[in-house]
């Protein structure tokens, strides 16, 4: 039968139904060529940094990569990987690339995304490297955006991130006051049960919001954790604090040409009395 009486394909609305109730998802990346080579350049580009050959192993030089650089050294790494893949024409479309039907079920089709994707480095037992329990909204960001979590190696248990559920987190949130003589660390162990360890292999992405509370601990694993993020939001939904608005954190990617018209178009005037 032709007619319908939803506005939401069952694909759709399934992915919705998830994310509502955990506030995040993790699925396959939409375009698995474009993450290899995605990845190659990056690779290239830390071996280059390092003055080491073009390994044959993608992934086993982004695990080992603790046993050629000492963790001293590993911040001007990772800030000089972030200034030359961020002046790269390609590296924010291809990032897009591999999430865009996902981005546009969750967030709509007109978007606006961070102007620069974050690269970090966490190598094992590195304590230089953290994020602890937070929640983005509480620094201002509007409440209205979806962060993209690319691993570009395998992560597990603290080689990855956690994520405390949208209702549990909505719970310890509204009590948040209880924890102001412990800080942080005080709720950090009340939610420690209740924390998700993601489990991401390469090849998956992460979605989520960042209204939840959110970070990692120290990498107790034997290999270097590697991921990008990057934050999107929808074009006309408010921004929050002043820094982290359109055009000086946020840049539109995909305005539609109605949109594009009414923007452009001015009333007609020399009417007034």
């Amino acid at each position: 039968m032709a007619l319908t009486e939803v506005f939401q394909s069952a694909k759709d609305a399934s992915v919705a139904e998830e994310f509502l109730g955990s506030a995040y998802v993790i699925r396959d990346v939409e375009d698995r060529a474009a993450l290899d080579q995605f990845r190659r350049e990056i690779v290239l580009a830390a071996a280059r940094a390092i003055n080491h050959p073009p390994p044959e192993d993608d992934g086993a030089f982004l695990d080992n990569i603790h046993r050629l650089v000492p963790v001293e050294n590993l911040n001007s790494l990772r800030l000089g990987l972030y200034g030359e893949l961020n002046s790269k024409p390609w590296f924010r479309p291809t990032y897009f690339k591999l999430v865009t039907r996902l981005v546009e079920t969750l967030v709509g089709n007109e978007l606006a995304m961070q102007n620069r994707i974050n690269v970090s480095i966490q190598m094992p037992e590195d304590r230089t490297s953290l994020l602890e329990l937070h929640a983005d909204v509480f620094a201002g960001e509007t409440p209205y955006q979806i962060v993209q979590w690319l691993p570009l190696v395998d992560v597990r248990a603290t080689k990855s991130m956690f994520i405390l559920s949208r209702p549990k987190s909505e719970e310890v949130v509204a009590r948040l006051k209880d924890f102001s003589e412990g800080g942080m660390r005080a709720l950090f162990d009340a939610v420690e049960p209740d924390l998700a360890w993601l489990e991401i292999p390469y090849g998956k992405v992460l979605l989520f919001s960042p209204n939840v509370l959110h970070g990692n601990v120290v990498n107790e694993e034997t290999t270097t954790r590697w991921s990008l993020n990057c934050r999107y939001t929808g074009l006309f939904t408010p921004y929050g604090i002043g820094e982290r608005s359109l055009g000086s954190y946020y840049s539109p990617i995909t305005a539609r040409p109605v949109t594009r018209m009414g923007m452009a178009y001015r009333q007609p005037g020399g009417f007034e009395e």
